[in-house]
């Protein structure tokens, strides 16, 4: 129950509420029968001691912090609703000020969500990248499927050149010592790749098979952190030199590689394929800078709090992105020479962007007054349902129906603002014309009719 809410805080409240006797006397049976099983008192057998008798041992309150994490939760959010609140972390700086049989009264602060203003969200400009495929462009998109289906072949009779593909035997020393990681027999390295640290693939050029010889270099400063900026010697032992024989370009290879009968429908299909993934890059370029701008426009504090838990679902998800892969997340930071706690902070102004889009669709959305029925709601489940291949009730069981109203409230706001968005430099969207009175003769109604849009204007609509 709330007997108070105070705002103590630009973006805190400071909760006065109350369990009653009745619920923390439940709460306290709970907790018994919870931890009865753990305790031994004598002349009863392990879990069977009465409630009464525990007490009497262990002291009336023996229950009591068990009992106040039980009923808490259902107190705390009935207090939240009733105060009017959206908190947005959880409660902190408990102070209880009575708890026993006559139930408990405490004290608590929330932090909550800030209250924003945003102007100027209609009419943000962004520059476009331009989509259009030269035919540079798709002549190498042809030239890697031609390196896709080469043959390797072995060479003879010549040294090392770039693009070759050595065979080598290596092994790493720093300080005279090897290290971990830097030994490998008979690898195969392509020259030219930069898959190897700076400098060592050009070393390896001009060299013959059986030379035996000493690669040295520097290791980048943000290598691992026991190898960074250190100087190395990698012994190395050439086996052997192949190379890439790459099939020519005609009718033949294309109907072997492809649905296509003719070279000159490869490469329409290659300028089409090209042309539609730079119209989705420059879509979300676009997009992208329009809501840079957008959060920038938010006037507020932003409770740290917000920031920090977007953080932490972004440090998640990229942790289930890479276990997923069978690499173990630490071993991968490890690898980059990098720590949870600096991969926070590298995400921090990216997570207080996030969060003031957020705020900004949350905002416009009343401004806008926009509205979600129940109907949208419904057909977004199905949605949902279909997508992911699951009955509809086990979708709303996964995700609540006012998660999905959310959501598609944030949609209906960015509509607003992209629909708004013009390109640099482009005529700015003119606001429709109210209706004109009517006029009595022919000639008025002329004078008052729209002239028509100029074509500039009419391309950036649509």
């Amino acid at each position: 129950m709330l007997k108070s809410a105070e705002k103590t805080g630009t973006n805190e409240f400071t909760l006065a509420l109350s369990i009653s006797a009745e619920d923390f006397e439940k709460a306290i049976n709970k907790a018994y029968n919870k931890e009865k099983g753990n305790i031994q008192i004598p002349g009863f057998r392990k879990g069977k001691a009465p409630r009464a008798i525990i007490e009497k041992r262990y002291g009336e309150g023996v229950f009591y912090d068990d009992a106040l994490e039980i009923a808490f939760p259902a107190a705390y959010e009935a207090a939240v609703e009733e105060a009017g609140i959206e908190p947005v972390d959880n409660p902190f700086d408990f102070d209880i000020k009575e708890i026993g049989k006559n139930g408990v009264e405490l004290v608590c602060k929330v932090t909550v969500k800030p209250e924003i203003t945003i102007e100027g969200y209609k009419g943000l400009t962004a520059t476009r990248i331009p989509t259009e495929v030269t035919d540079e462009e798709v002549e190498a998109d042809l030239q890697k499927k031609l390196e896709q289906n080469a043959r390797i072949v072995p060479v003879e009779g010549r040294a090392v050149e770039n693009g070759d593909i050595a065979v080598i035997d290596f092994e790493g020393f720093v300080d005279g010592e090897a290290f971990d990681g830097g030994k490998a027999e008979e690898y195969e390295l392509e020259i030219g790749s930069g898959s190897f640290i700076p400098g060592f693939e050009d070393q390896i050029i001009g060299h013959n098979v059986g030379e035996e010889f000493d690669v040295n270099v520097n290791f980048p400063e943000e290598y691992a952190e026991n190898l960074a900026g250190k100087a190395a010697t990698f012994k190395i032992k050439l086996h052997a030199i192949k190379a890439k024989e790459l099939p020519v370009a005609d009718d033949e290879f294309v109907k072997d590689i492809s649905e296509f009968d003719t070279l000159d429908e490869l490469k329409a299909d290659i300028r089409k394929t090209l042309e539609e993934q730079k119209k989705t890059a420059s879509d979300r370029s676009f997009d992208n800078e329009i809501f840079d701008k957008l959060a920038d426009l938010v006037v507020g504090e932003i409770p740290e709090a917000m920031i920090n838990r977007t953080v932490e679902n972004m440090i998640s998800e990229f942790k289930y992105n890479v276990e997923s892969q069978g690499i173990p997340f630490e071993q991968y930071l490890g690898y980059l020479g990098m720590s949870v706690e600096s991969i926070k902070e590298t995400y921090k102004e990216r997570a207080e962007k996030e969060v003031k889009i957020e705020l900004a669709l949350e905002k416009i959305a009343v401004l806008e007054g926009i509205e979600v029925t129940d109907e949208e709601v419904e057909a977004e489940f199905t949605s949902m349902s279909e997508k992911y291949g699951v009955d509809i009730e086990t979708v709303k069981k996964a995700v609540m129906a006012e998660t999905v109203k959310k959501e598609l409230m944030a949609r209906k706001a960015t509509q607003v603002v992209t629909e708004n968005a013009t390109e640099e430099g482009a005529p700015k969207k003119k606001a429709a014309k109210k209706p004109a009175a009517k006029k009595t003769t022919k000639k008025k109604a002329a004078e008052e009719a729209p002239a028509e849009a100029p074509a500039e204007e009419a391309a950036a609509q649509e």
